[in-house]
């Protein structure tokens, strides 16, 4: 999953490039490690000599080789730390995209679990990924070459190895193959038995961590209203059970760790002499000399070595496989997103004329049941004001997602005017982006947008914010910075500088306070003149600016919407308490 999604990005070239790298270091530093291997025979050899010259000569040979090695575990080194930031460039790249497709992640985040903490599998989980994908792939490539390279040196070795029992000559060709085959075998399977509970583990502790983490930026987030409701201790309580949660996952990670290194360190120290006894029937009959023993030694250790990979590296493979399992659940969950809309009833969207915005038969489903427009046809002119009536009951941040197209789940059709932007204003305090307050006001265009001062000012003074004119290019944290007033106020100070032929707004009238209010409109009576506007309010919100009203109703036979199954699909109301 991670090669094809950073196959497809930008640095995928350079990827392969570098894995095409490291198995080529892979294989020089095998043909090293062969020559080391060869080395032990006529050094220890030189040594049951008591033979002073060969002895320093292999000395010289020896650093000749481990220089030769050492150049190539560096570059390697380098080059497996350059992969993983390659990859998680790419890996994160790809999920961002994917993810910050038109309405996708919003669609994701009302689509269940799965749409929870998308910033904790993006950053921490596919970080962890790329890391460990790195780490395990280059030392299965590494082990199984190694494999393959002292297989042949053990079945040379121990070929022609038999032994008499009974007064029959018994012979096994390769017998230091086969012991090394069934010692890593026999270690390997006692690892899975011992550790594979920690792959549930695992995933289960980032599942936890996430909560932890959102739950502290929640709270970091709101502090001034934590404060002033005096809930410090409820959210203390609140913390400390995500917290117990996180080290009950985690004390389940600590036990099966200590399980399994019974195993592998067991087998660990068995390791530092296992080879020595394995080759010693060689040397006991005479068939090597003791360089020989020590060459062979030193070849099942290698094999043993590539061989207990697995062992050495489970409880690592069982933490790759758990995050593995987050970060491609999350993308499939991203991929598929759209077809959530493929349910029972869904809301048409359609492009029509320009200057013309139509809705016909408009139904938005929701867990209590439906909402619908009193008028089954609504057409808004170029230039028209409209208010949209809400019912008590009905639910008006809904229908403004329905109309945004958030929120396709009902019936009906919406044909919005073709070419023409609609700038949306939802309710509550607006979406303030990182950046100065220049690219604040000019968001989503990039700031070179407007390219004058005087533009940016006169949006900002026309709503009463003139003081903000000396800090333009000030960055700051403009939603901690302004007050709420402040901040409804800059998001007309940007409707004015962007000028949108369309407005669509979620009962933000009612939220402006007098003054402000007055600005706006006076602001649609003159420099907007010839925007059109849609307002869902309640009867508060009435005002000459608008030229007619339309009704948002309880529907008597309404789609509920139900998120029960995992897929959402929509069910008739009646039917909707038999499915929960």
């Amino acid at each position: 999953m991670i090669v094809a999604a950073v196959k497809s990005s930008h640095v995928g070239r350079t990827v392969l490039l570098l894995i095409l790298a490291v198995v080529l270091l892979i294989l020089a530093n095998a043909y090293g490690q062969v020559l080391l291997n060869r080395w032990n025979q006529p050094f220890y050899d030189s040594l049951s000599r008591r033979d002073l010259e060969a002895f320093l000569f292999q000395l010289g040979v020896f650093f000749m080789i481990a220089g030769s090695l050492l150049v190539l575990n560096v570059a390697q080194r380098w080059l497996d730390e350059t992969l993983k930031l390659k990859l998680r460039e790419g890996l994160v790249s790809v999920l961002v995209k994917e993810w910050l497709v038109p309405r996708r992640a919003f669609w994701l985040a009302n689509a269940g679990q799965m749409g929870v903490n998308p910033d904790q599998r993006m950053h921490e989980d596919a970080r962890n990924l790329c890391d460990l994908s790195v780490a395990l792939g280059t030392g299965l490539v590494q082990a199984s070459v190694l494999l393959a390279t002292f297989v042949g040196v053990l079945w040379a070795v121990s070929s022609d190895f038999s032994f008499e029992l009974g007064g029959r000559v018994y012979a096994i060709p390769g017998f230091m193959v086969w012991a090394a085959l069934i010692y890593s075998a026999t270690a390997s399977l006692l690892s899975y038995r011992v550790g594979r509970s920690l792959i549930a583990s695992n995933a289960e502790r980032y599942g936890r961590e996430a909560d932890l983490r959102f739950s502290l930026v929640r709270v970091s987030e709101h502090l001034d209203g934590i404060a002033l409701a005096g809930g410090e201790a409820q959210e203390r309580r609140r913390i400390q059970l995500y917290l117990e949660a996180v080290l009950l996952a985690t004390r389940r990670i600590v036990r099966g760790n200590t399980n399994l290194t019974w195993v592998t360190a067991g087998f660990g120290w068995i390791t530092g002499i296992a080879p020595i006894l394995v080759a010693a029937p060689l040397y006991f009959t005479g068939r090597v000399t003791f360089g020989g023993v020590m060459m062979a030694a030193a070849a099942f250790t290698q094999v043993i070595s590539a061989l207990r990979w697995f062992v050495d590296n489970f409880s690592t493979i069982a933490d790759w496989r758990a995050t593995l399992l987050r970060v491609a659940s999350f993308r499939r969950a991203v991929l598929t997103t759209d077809m959530l809309r493929q349910v029972e009833s869904t809301i048409e969207y359609a492009e029509g004329e320009p200057g013309k915005l139509v809705v016909e038969n408009l139904e938005v489903a929701s867990t209590q049941g439906s909402d619908m427009l009193a008028e089954r046809r609504v057409e808004v002119r170029a230039g028209e004001r409209i208010l949209i009536l809400a019912a008590p009951g009905t639910e008006k941040t809904l229908l403004f997602r329905a109309l945004a197209g958030l929120w396709p789940w009902g019936a009906g059709r919406v044909i919005r005017p073709a070419g023409e932007s609609i700038f949306y204003l939802p309710r509550g305090t607006p979406y303030m982006p990182r950046g100065t307050l220049r690219e604040v006001l000019a968001y989503p265009a990039k700031a070179e947008s407007f390219p004058t001062d005087a533009q940016y000012a006169y949006a900002l003074c026309r709503m009463g914010l003139g003081r903000l004119v000396s800090i333009l290019d000030a960055q700051l944290v403009w939603d901690r910075e302004l007050r709420q007033e402040e901040q409804l106020a800059l998001a007309f100070a940007r409707i004015l500088l962007h000028g949108p032929p369309w407005v669509l707004m979620d009962n933000t009238f009612g939220a402006l306070d007098g003054e402000t209010l007055e600005r706006v409109i006076s602001i649609f009576n003159h420099e907007l003149e010839h925007t059109s506007v849609i307002h869902i309010g309640s009867a508060e919100a009435h005002d000459p600016l608008f030229s007619r009203v339309v009704h948002l109703v309880k529907s008597p036979v309404a789609l509920a919407y139900d998120g029960s199954h995992g897929a959402e699909v929509l069910v008739p109301a009646r039917k909707a308490a038999a499915v929960k």
